[in-house]
Formats: structure tokens, sequence, C-alpha cells
């Protein structure tokens, strides 16, 4: 009899498919769960190994609509960035295999979720405190934190001596790279193994999305995103497509992007564990877009507004990265960022080359916030009396008059030579 039914995120990968046939081992009846967040699979692969090792089914899941929709297009929206420089990729994807996830283990009445991340990272608190949101009466099974399981194997070699005994199918003895890598529609990740020295620049073929900018095109390549209400829903390249369904849009700048090596970035991040990490990221279409959104609302919205959602734009990025996705508190920053976007209309233009973006110019026709005749130095017609600029000065330098004197007082000068 069996023990329960798991529903597990599987891969085709050697980890994820020891822990299959283990569950199964176990006693476990298993369902199969893989989400297309826009990776470069081949799932009937992954679906004919599942089945050849015993999952009662394979569940392919194609999410890349919903991942762009539901969380890309609010990354974007708010600016969304990690640390000052982490685009959050691999966390924008998994709120939505989670759900998927769990989505699926409802159908095929599993009462347990399983996974294949390891003790010591990010993705096991992101798919666990999901599932315990999404629906806190399943329960988990996390291999990489089980004894019976991280003691029996220890290394890469006790997992290809437990596929030999098990006729697991092994297309290869070494890892396919020295790191890890981990694809989706908003990036390609890289971390571990040769990459764990951060004073060694990452090898030249570790980057898949981008090409290499000194290799780039010698023309740059042209385009406008339109923004509605800080959404993308429309690009026009130069001299070629429009482009105005989300999904399409986030491919094509996935391209156009990459092909210009736009997007690379290695850095060492704090994990939410404490431990430091390098990761190398490269995000053609989230770095294009973000570029293109913190402009169109440099002239749509309000600057105390900006100010604000810069605080937000942080706590948003802290919950993703943390796996708090599925938090009031989440909840409460994305009301106050779609608020924050009524207005935000406008064309941005733009061209990449050899591995930048740059932004050559923008429109706003419905914005009333920046007025060529107010802001021109060479008329006062439109701004009106510039006198009023004496009272303003003043209330604004009575703290100042007292900061200083109170300085020159103590002997402590404010500069040199005061």
């Amino acid at each position: 009899m069996s023990k329960g039914r798991v529903c597990l995120a599987y891969s085709g990968g050697l980890d994820t498919s020891t822990i299959l046939k283990w569950l199964i081992l176990e006693g476990y009846t298993v369902v199969a769960y893989i989400a297309d967040v826009g990776q470069p699979e081949d799932f009937e692969a992954v679906e004919k190994k599942a089945l050849a090792l015993g999952a009662e089914r394979m569940v392919i899941d194609n999410l890349q609509q919903e991942f762009v929709d539901d969380v890309i297009v609010r990354a974007i929206q708010c600016n969304a960035i990690y640390e000052d420089r982490y685009l959050l990729g691999t966390s924008l994807a998994r709120p939505v295999i989670a759900s998927g996830q769990v989505r699926a283990a409802h159908k095929y009445a599993c009462t347990i979720l399983s996974h294949g991340c390891t003790g010591k990272g990010n993705d096991q608190v992101r798919f666990e405190l999901a599932w315990k949101a999404c629906d806190p009466s399943l329960s988990v099974i996390a291999p990489w934190r089980v004894p019976e399981f991280y003691n029996r194997f220890q290394g890469r070699q006790d997992l290809l001596a437990f596929a030999d005994a098990q006729g697991i199918p092994i297309s290869s003895r070494a890892p396919k790279a020295p790191w890890s890598q981990d694809d989706n529609l908003a990036h390609s990740s890289y971390e571990s193994g040769i990459l764990e020295k951060p004073d060694m620049p990452a090898p030249k073929d570790v980057w898949t999305r981008t090409v290499d900018p000194l290799d780039a095109p010698d023309v740059p390549t042209k385009f406008s995103i339109t923004f509605r209400a800080g959404v993308p829903t429309k690009l026009e390249v130069e001299g070629g497509e429009t482009i105005t369904g989300s999904l399409e849009l986030f491919k094509a700048l996935n391209e156009i992007a990459g092909k210009n090596g736009v997007g690379r970035i290695d850095i060492v991040e704090t994990r939410s564990n404490g431990l430091k990490s390098r990761g190398c990221y490269d995000s053609p279409a989230l770095t294009v877009l973000r570029l293109a959104h913190v402009d169109i609302e440099g002239i749509t919205q309000d600057a105390k507004v900006k100010e604000i959602m810069a605080v937000i734009s942080n706590r948003w990025s802290a919950c993703l990265y943390n796996g708090l996705y599925f938090s009031p508190e989440r909840e409460l920053l994305d009301n106050t960022i779609l608020f924050s976007q009524k207005y935000v209309h406008g064309t941005v233009n733009m061209m990449v080359y050899k591995g930048a973006a740059h932004v050559l110019s923008r429109s706003a026709p419905e914005s009333n916030l920046y007025s060529e005749d107010q802001a021109s130095m060479d008329s006062l017609d439109a701004f009106g009396d510039p006198s009023i600029a004496n009272g303003y000065i003043a209330v604004q330098g009575i703290r100042l008059e007292k900061y200083g004197a109170a300085k020159i007082q103590r002997g402590e000068p404010l500069a040199r030579g005061l």
C-alpha cells in the first residue's frame, strides 16, 4: 500500500531522477511535475524518463503567459532590483512554479509536495513558503534535508552509483558544465562550481543568453517601447516589426538585447540565510524594460511619489527574493504599485549596442508634469515671477543657518579653510 501521493518538482536531471526513484522505493506514488517558464528543455524526453523510472504520470505545465503577466510585469512596474544589482530572474519564477505545482497536486489527489533544492540555498525557502500559503494542508518532503537521504548521497559519485544500480539513464558521467545553470524567460543564472571563486572571471562560455559585447554587431539596434499604466504594451523595431502581445514582446526583447550583449551581471549577493553567494546572470529583456520604465516614470510620475516608490520597490524585491510572494505585505505593496502606475503612459525610444542599453528620447502626451515652456532657460513667460524663489530659499535655509552657526560655535567648520 502506498505511503502517500507525492507531487515532485522534476527536471529530468540526476538529482531529481534520484529523488523520484528514492521516493518510489520508500513506498510513495509519485506524480512528476515540470513547469514551462521559458527554459530550453526537451519536455518529451523529460516525460519519457519520468515514466520509465516509475512516475504515475508526468505533468508538463506551460506557465509562460502567467509568468509574464502576473509577475514579470509587476517587477517592471516597480523597477524591481535586489541589492542594487540583481533583477530577480530566478526569484520571479518561483511563485508561478510553486502555485502551479499546488494546482497539479490538487488535480491528481496528491497530499505531499517535494523538490530537489539543497539545504543551503534560497529555493527551498521560496517553494516551501509558497506552498504553505497556497495550501497549508499539504505536507512536504525535502530529501536534501532528510538525514536518510543526504547521508546516503553525499556527492555526485553516490548519485551515479545509485543511478547505475536502479537503471536511471545518465546522459553523461560528468556534469554538463563545471557550474549550475537555471533558465527561464526572465534570465539565465549561473552559480556554484568554478564560479564559487569570486576573484576569478567567469569563463566566456558561461553566458548563454547574451553574446560577448565585444562580438556584438557593429551597428546598433533601435526600437521604441510604449507603456500603458506602467505595462509595456508595444515594441516597435526600427526597420522591423511591431509586437503587442506581452509574452511575444518580452521574447522579442530577449532576442534583440541578447544578440547585442545587453544584460550581463556578475555579482556577490546575500542569500536569505545570510550567506554570500556569487551569481552570474544575463537578463536581456528585463534590463532594457527596467531602464525604459524608470525613464518613462521620470516624465509621468510625481517626484514625491517616486521617492516613496523607491522604498516600495526595495520592499517588493526583498519579498520576492526571500520567498514571501504569497504574503500580506506583498499584496499590500502590489496595490500600492498598481495605484502608482495609473498614469504612467508614454513611449521610450532606445537603442542597444555593444553590451549597453541607451535611452534616446521619450514622449508622454497625456502627462502635464513636464512643460518645455516652464523648464526653458530662454524664457520667463511661462514660469512667472522668479523672485518667488526668495521666499522658498529663505524658509528652506532656516534650519541650515542654525546648523552652520552651531558648527562654527563648536569649532567644527563645514569645509576646509572656513
